[in-house]
């Protein structure tokens, strides 16, 4: 495996690879969910790529950028174990200037949910994006669901600007008890976690309801904010479409439920795609 700390050392990099690439950004402190995702671009390409890198355009103020749970030598580590080829580790200095052309996130779907609670956040998450797409010259980029409202954003994106790579969507993967994975799952004591499953059981009582038929959207809602009721403080209980245009019944395979809640320190969100 190549480490590539700067885009002079990827561009040498690559040049080594013949055929297809699979490509997965992350920020780092890697968990079972990346290396889903690692495993399925290692099975579909002849080659990969992982880029590690903490994006400061996507921190609001006041949120955790400093205190991102950062373990470079953990990630090379289990990178090299999964078969990666290149892994890409740039500085800030490498990926940004000091004035900079600026991506915008879409008016309406970049402001809603997740854009309206972290204003400006989508901004610098296609900004970054779109910088690793081209660096990384992949044939294929992977993303989990979990980031489902991220996930519609950068697929509008490379749709948008006609870019040539194909998006990938990954299944959330869950612990045991089914916390979605998280790199800040690190911030929660076990009691905090225990409470945390509140969010996945939100989503089961969601999916049973439909199982049975009940497709309104507001009587879906207030069930799942009673199962909520276990977090410290909900953001929002959305149901949408894959468009994130926000529905007043549930449609059977084009519906993503989403909830974004806090407990302790982290803000948690989960979803499931009906």
């Amino acid at each position: 495996m190549i480490i590539a700390r700067t885009i002079a050392q990827l561009q040498e990099a690559k040049n080594t690879l013949n055929g297809s690439i699979g490509f997965v950004p992350t920020m780092g402190a890697l968990h079972q969910g990346h290396l889903s995702l690692i495993q399925q671009a290692r099975k579909e390409n002849d080659a990969v790529i992982v880029s590690v890198f903490v994006n400061p355009t996507q921190f609001l103020e006041g949120e955790d950028l400093d205190a991102y749970p950062r373990k470079e030598e953990a990630d090379a580590k289990i990178c090299e174990l999964a078969g990666v080829d290149i892994l890409f580790m740039p500085t800030i200095d490498q990926m940004y200037e000091s004035d900079e052309l600026c991506i915008g996130a879409p008016a309406v779907r970049g402001y809603i949910l997740e854009g309206e609670k972290r204003p400006g956040h989508f901004d610098g998450m296609l900004q970054v994006v779109m910088k690793l797409l081209n660096l990384s010259s992949a044939t294929r980029a992977y993303f989990g669901k979990k980031d489902a409202q991220q996930l519609a954003l950068i697929t509008q994106m490379v749709r948008n600007y006609f870019m040539d790579v194909q998006i990938v969507p990954c299944e959330i993967v869950r612990d045991e008890r089914g916390l979605a994975l998280s790199s800040r799952n690190v911030y929660m004591s076990e009691e905090e976690k225990e409470r945390a499953l509140a969010l996945s059981r939100s989503l089961k009582r969601a999916t049973k309801m439909v199982v049975s038929g009940e497709l309104d959207v507001e009587a879906i809602k207030i069930q799942m904010l009673k199962v909520l009721e276990e977090t410290d403080r909900v953001e929002y209980v959305a149901i949408v479409d894959r468009s994130f245009r926000p529905l007043k019944k549930v449609e059977i395979g084009n519906t993503i439920i989403l909830v974004a809640a806090w407990v302790g320190k982290p803000r948690l969100i989960d979803n499931i795609w009906i």
